[in-house]
């Protein structure tokens, strides 16, 4: 295990020094910030002065030397349009993204397993067939469609939920939440459902895969030889087995979900981490960029290692300090 860790640390600097080289590189040349945050009237004493304070008068590798310096210490610089440390702006801004994520994956949970074993096992019937269906809808239509047609039924058109926003939210653990109010579970149901869509049909698609692939394994055959009911056999030992490859894909898509939560949180302006470097991006806000995609591919190394630790539990013939 000790060996396994020293390995993926390793491995994940690297990914880090090399991430981080690539987007501040690319960040630089795409255009100019202060030609976008100074006044088209400033005068030429008052650009220069906004450059330098900014440290964009430098070249490039010194720029990178010192970002790369503070970044080693937690200092990403200070965010260009806010005038605050970048990793206070997204870190303020994390929980409401961290709840989005964790909600749209509860959701994918608690529906796309028992979906997916109902599909498994009824196969040939039109139950099965049906939720077959719904699963390549849900493959297929884009998330920013999806979310502007519940923006426009439960929205406009029934006046059910809120269209945008988080709702009140109230402190849990010194964190800020909003699905212990009922405005901010309001807010949450239309996000988290637009954004677990996708996550549910992968689910069942998963586990129904699963359970047609277990259920013909001659473990199943000598457990129902034994004279085990079938929901001793399905939710004992088949719901044991398929439940490996389950959790590995849908611990790779949870960090997905953070990752790539953009599209849903501009669409109902929920203030988290997505939306911040959707705004960030327009005005080249250099520090909120690279410091959110830093710790995005954090949050892709952690969720990792998690993913392997339980493969591990769940499957004692993996070993974490062997080469796989």
């Amino acid at each position: 295990m000790l060996a396994f860790l020293i390995r993926r640390i390793s491995q994940s600097a690297v990914v880090l020094l090399v991430m981080s080289l690539l987007v501040f590189v690319g960040v630089f040349y795409i255009g100019n910030p202060i030609d976008i945050l100074i006044a088209p009237d400033a005068t030429p004493a008052e650009y220069a002065r906004a450059v330098h304070e900014l440290g964009l008068d430098k070249p490039l590798w010194e720029q990178y030397t010192i970002f790369l310096k503070g970044a080693l210490h937690g200092d990403f610089g200070n965010s260009f349009v806010y005038n605050e440390p970048a990793l206070k702006v997204i870190l303020d801004r994390l929980p409401a993204t961290l709840e989005l994520a964790f909600t749209a994956m509860f959701i994918a949970v608690i529906f796309g397993i028992p979906l997916g074993m109902v599909a498994g096992m009824k196969a040939n019937n039109w139950i099965g067939r049906n939720i077959m269906r719904f699963s390549i809808l849900g493959f297929s239509l884009p998330t920013f469609w999806v979310g502007l047609m519940l923006i426009i039924i439960f929205s406009v058109q029934l006046n059910w939920l809120p269209s945008g926003g988080r709702g009140e939210t109230v402190m849990l653990l010194g964190i800020p939440v909003s699905f212990l109010t009922l405005s901010g579970l309001a807010h949450l149901i239309l996000p988290a459902t637009n954004l677990a869509l996708f996550k549910t049909s992968l689910a069942i698609r998963l586990t129904r895969a699963g359970v047609q692939e277990n259920m013909q394994m001659d473990y199943v055959k000598f457990a129902r030889a034994k004279g085990l009911s079938e929901t001793r056999v399905i939710g004992l030992h088949v719901m044991k087995n398929i439940m490996i490859p389950v959790i590995t894909v849908l611990g790779m898509e949870f960090g997905s979900l953070i990752a790539f939560a953009v599209v849903t949180e501009t669409i109902f302006a929920w203030p988290g981490m997505g939306k911040l470097v959707i705004d960030s991006i327009g005005v080249l806000d250099r520090p909120i960029i690279v410091a959110y995609l830093l710790i995005t591919v954090t949050m892709f190394i952690i969720i990792n290692l998690v993913v392997d630790i339980l493969y591990s539990i769940l499957d004692p013939r993996v070993r974490l300090g062997q080469e796989r």
